[in-house]
């Protein structure tokens, strides 16, 4: 994967594992989602990247926000759409427009498929469609450099430094909580996520 912000194969792999990736069990206490929506104004706009099979969007709906769920891969939004009862957008990071949209953007576990050197040109974008004060949140995989795994899913591994580097590359952030912890992954392999909770100043 070379200056790209998608990768065809594993946004095919994730078609042709939508159903099983979106029905494994998961034991999810929303802390952090918990955390993030704090932040936000009662019944807020939220856009969610990469929303998988749908669970974090249906938490965030049953708590009363107005949820935009979207996910690049195809089938893995028909399994969020047939969860939600609702329309789920196959959209790309890179086809993100909207301006001023949003009072949060939550993107958990799925920035972290973008090349360190796009990434961002992605988060730049996520600044344009927060309106001003909005909260991102998102979290990403921990390592020294894009990699694939397993399941041949590429992956973008970065330092901590790399990726702050990569949001003083974007805008003007201000961080609100950032930080990392010990977690499990798809692949079963123990790993630390650095986590990275940031606003656009109003």
């Amino acid at each position: 994967m070379s200056g790209a912000a998608f990768d065809p194969q594993t946004l095919g792999w994730y078609d042709d594992q939508a159903q099983a990736y979106a029905t494994r069990p998961r034991n999810v206490a929303y802390r952090e989602l918990g955390d993030f929506l704090d932040l936000l104004p009662p019944g807020g706009a939220v856009l969610e990247l990469g929303c998988g099979g749908g669970q974090d969007a249906e938490e965030m709906i049953r708590r009363g926000y107005d949820v935009t769920p979207t996910d690049g891969s195809p089938g893995l939004a028909a399994q969020a759409q047939a969860r939600l009862g609702r329309p789920v957008r196959v959209m790309r990071f890179d086809e993100l427009e909207a301006v001023a949209a949003y009072d949060g953007v939550w993107a958990n576990a799925c920035l972290l498929h973008v090349e360190i050197a796009e990434l961002p040109a992605i988060l730049a974008r996520v600044w344009r469609a927060l309106k001003p004060g909005g909260v991102f949140m998102a979290s990403y995989k921990a390592g020294v450099g894009g990699d694939r795994d397993s399941h041949g899913r590429y992956f973008n591994f970065p330092t901590a430094e790399a990726l702050a580097g990569a949001y003083a590359a974007s805008a003007d952030w201000v961080t609100l909580l950032s930080g990392s912890r010990m977690g499990g992954s798809y692949d079963q392999v123990p790993q630390e996520w650095l986590m990275a909770c940031v606003r656009r100043p109003l």
